[in-house]
């Protein structure tokens, strides 16, 4: 995975509702009312930002069989994985390397 690939993942988490109603989802499956009552948001902000996590691949959602108003959501598992390895190697400090001395005054013909 590119680091641009990245993109979707942080624009979805890089709303603060996103991001709670996420850290809830890590916690196991909750219903939207579940959502809802706890961040103090209503059912259809909820199915906003729970849209934008599903179009971004970090969540799933299963409609209940006995009545379709009830929607359940949880944590896409191997897309948290994936996405965990990718950011571990983004942020990984080994990458980091001295400056090599290829562009500069010297180098590049300036003045």
């Amino acid at each position: 995975m590119e680091s641009q690939d990245l993109t979707p993942y942080f624009k979805a988490l890089g709303d603060p509702t996103r991001l709670r109603v996420f850290d809830m989802l890590m916690e196991g499956v909750q219903c939207n009312c579940e959502i809802s009552d706890r961040l103090g948001l209503s059912l259809s902000l909820i199915s906003h930002h729970t849209r934008i996590l599903l179009e971004a691949g970090l969540i799933t959602r299963e409609r209940d069989p006995n009545d379709a108003r009830w929607v359940y959501y949880s944590v896409d598992e191997e897309a948290v994985v994936a996405l965990t390895g990718e950011i571990v190697h983004l942020l990984d400090p080994n990458r980091i390397q001295p400056r090599q001395p290829s562009c500069g005054p010297r180098q590049c013909g300036s003045s």
